[in-house]
């Protein structure tokens, strides 16, 4: 299937802005970052940096201020008055709105790496220093750059170390490098080995042993992949990854792509400060203390993170292994929570009062769903596609809290329901009945796609619950639901893993950026057919929940699904041009055609009112199902109409009839599908 992009004249409809960060809006959850353009999700934007705040630095400006700063690094070092042996390492650059840099540097002494050297250099817009705040404040020096002890020595002691704590394959991952020792005491001269493997209770391995090069002595040894205590708001105390620098313990979850959590500090602005600390203990379960937030990010990225590597074998947002980051605290009483792409980031309020941080495990899941969504199907945030994109982040999100498989915020069908952003206790939405938030949608209808993403997503989520647990009552994990169906009839759910693959195998390589509700069913259906087969009853399963909420017809005639007929080549549609038409042969019926025919459309276009879309029948006679002019402003029909063709032969050639009537907007026939009840 194709798809076109969209573009608008202004004589039809203003302008759509894209977004380009997602909210979550004060009464429907987080929204989808899109890549490019303006925000559009919610009323509040970040006001624009002042005075020590930090601006955003395109990747390209980052690069030129660094290699400024690796120009001016020599001179940097004499002014800091650093010995002749000792060198600077441009590492990163900040720059506030005031001018002020804040360059961090690493240091080496003689050529090898200084541990626990680094520095960050406070420069004022005139070039003035303003401060220098250094990992250590000991001279670095060495008696000698010459070991006594072997290399080898120094890695066989790390191998026992590691034995020794219960490491499972322990193996070092590169040969010991000579290192300047200078993050506590005397510098010296030392290796530094680094072993791998798994740890007693399987978390992953990362032992750093330090050794004397002199002596042999063990200096100092450290978990690279640290599982520090977190004592979250929502999720009670939890392990957390965190890395350990000296004395200092920050959040940096090294098994996880580097996934790091800042403290914005009520900032708007910025990266913000990595949560570190003297002591691997983060936060008391209250909103009061600053690093409860910060935990329960922390815990809900690494949790994303697992799941999608562990469940759908995906490493990273993007697949490439690398982490994305989490803010906290953000601005003051911000009862909001977004992904940017561009940061490639979560953000997260902390709720009216600041007494109710947005960083419950579903909540995170969402928002980094937001940029799997961005990476794959990459769907268009509106439209029916943007409630698909919505939905995809509900779907995942409530498949990471699940997973998450946590005593105090259990897996549940209700979206953001530790939050409390209603203040009465009750979930943002309700993923069994939609409606009941008061917004959302339960099925869908043709007018769906042009109310709010967050509320045109109802359908979805109707349908993932539909086919992971099936229609009527039922308690799960202490939770009532009801589930009801468009057409009566009752459905039964395959269980949520098998959803959840199904989904997320369409999202990856079926869904494209234009998919809509009637696209979402043809790729599910189509990942279900390649997981479970044609003929399975996970197939079915995946066409009666569509067909449960409005969308195509149950198998075998159930709930007045009938006997259908369709065509899903793609027919291109000229640019005001010809009418142009798309066939299907009916056979095998008896008599006349029913007084009510389902014609049901799919075009994708950019604009719908140019369409004069007819149903012509084997005799030549032809209906109109939508005149020229109508239909709004909208991006694409995708509907089903009734037609009384009870004057009609039933078998024979039947066509749709299509016209683009006006310029400048194009688009095709995806497919149609005539079904007689």
């Amino acid at each position: 299937m194709r798809s076109t992009s969209s573009r608008r004249r202004t004589p039809h409809t203003a302008v759509r802005k894209t977004a380009a960060v997602a909210l979550i809006g004060v009464s429907a959850l987080i929204a989808a970052a899109v890549q490019s353009g303006a925000a559009t999700a919610a009323p509040e934007r970040a006001p624009k940096p002042t005075g020590a705040e930090s601006v955003k630095l395109t990747p390209a400006q980052r690069a030129e201020l660094i290699r400024t700063a690796d120009a001016g690094k020599a001179a940097t070092a004499d002014k800091l008055g650093l010995g002749a042996q000792e060198a600077l390492v441009v590492r990163d650059v900040v720059k506030d709105a005031d001018g002020t840099l804040h360059t961090r540097y690493e240091r080496t002494y003689a050529g090898l790496p200084v541990l626990g050297g680094d520095l960050v250099v406070d420069t004022a817009k005139s070039g003035a220093t303003k401060a220098v705040r250094k990992a250590t404040g000991a001279t670095i020096k060495v008696a000698s750059l010459t070991p006594t002890v072997t290399a080898a020595k120094a890695e066989k002691q790390a191998l026992t170390l590691a034995k020794a704590d219960g490491a499972a394959g322990a193996a070092t991952d590169r040969a010991p490098r000579k290192v300047i020792w200078a993050a506590n005491g005397t510098p010296v001269l030392a290796y530094e080995t680094v072993v791998g493997g798994l740890q007693e209770d399987g978390t992953p391995n990362e032992l750093h042993v330090i050794t004397d090069a002199a002596t042999g002595k063990k200096l100092y040894e450290y978990q690279g992949i640290e599982t520090g205590t977190g004592n979250t708001m929502y999720s009670g105390t939890v392990t957390l990854g965190t890395t350990q620098s000296g004395s200092t313990y920050n959040l940096t979850d090294a098994a996880r792509g580097n996934h790091k959590t800042y403290n914005l500090n009520r900032g708007t602005s910025g990266t913000g400060t990595l949560f570190s600390g003297p002591d691997d203990v983060w936060g008391n379960g209250a909103a009061s203390n600053a690093e409860t937030a910060g935990a329960d990010a922390h815990y809900g990225a690494a949790l994303t993170w697992d799941y999608y590597k562990n469940v759908h074998g995906r490493s990273g947002i993007r697949g490439d292994g690398v982490g994305a980051y989490s803010r906290v605290h953000y601005g003051s009483n911000y009862v909001n929570a977004f992904w940017s792409d561009s940061c490639f980031c979560m953000t997260y309020g902390d709720g009216s009062g600041n007494t109710h941080p947005l960083t419950a495990i579903d909540v995170a899941g969402h928002e980094m769903t937001h940029g799997v969504t961005a990476n794959t199907a990459g769907l268009n945030y509106s439209g029916e596609s943007g409630g698909l994109n919505e939905a995809t982040s509900d779907i995942f999100g409530t498949s990471v809290e699940f997973y998450a498989n946590n005593s105090s915020d259990v897996g549940d069908y209700l979206i953001g329901e530790e939050i409390d952003i209603n203040g009465d206790g009750t979930p943002l939405r309700y993923m069994d009945k939609p409606s009941k938030d008061g917004s959302s949608k339960d099925s869908w209808y043709s007018g769906i796609g042009s109310i709010d993403v967050h509320y045109s997503s109802g359908p979805a989520n109707h349908f993932f619950y539909l086919l992971s647990e099936g229609s009527g009552t039922k308690t799960i994990n202490g939770v009532t639901y009801n589930s009801p169906t468009a057409d009566g009839l009752p459905v039964t759910g395959i269980g949520r893993d098998k959803a959840e693959k199904i989904w997320f195998r369409a999202l990856t390589t079926k869904f494209t950026s234009t998919t809509n509700y009637a696209g979402a069913r043809t790729g599910t259906l189509a990942a279900a057919g390649e997981l479970y087969g044609t003929t399975s009853a996970e197939y079915t399963a995946v066409a009666n929940a569509w067909a449960a909420i409005a969308v195509g017809s149950r198998p075998g005639g159930g709930g007045g699904g009938g006997t259908s007929f369709e065509n899903t080549t793609d027919v291109s549609i000229p640019d005001n041009g010809a009418a142009v038409t798309s066939s299907i042969t009916v056979s095998g019926r008896t008599g006349n055609a029913p007084s009510n025919l389902q014609v049901g459309v799919d075009i994708v276009h950019t604009y719908i009112g140019d369409l004069q879309v007819q149903l012509v029948a084997p005799d030549g006679s032809a209906y109109t199902l939508k005149a020229y002019g109508t239909g709004g402003s909208t991006d694409n029909l995708s509907t089903t109409y009734t037609v009384n063709a009870s004057s009609e032969v039933a078998n024979g050639v039947w066509q749709l009839r299509v016209q683009d009537n006006a310029a400048a907007d194009t688009g095709y026939i995806n497919s149609w599908k005539l079904t007689f009840p």
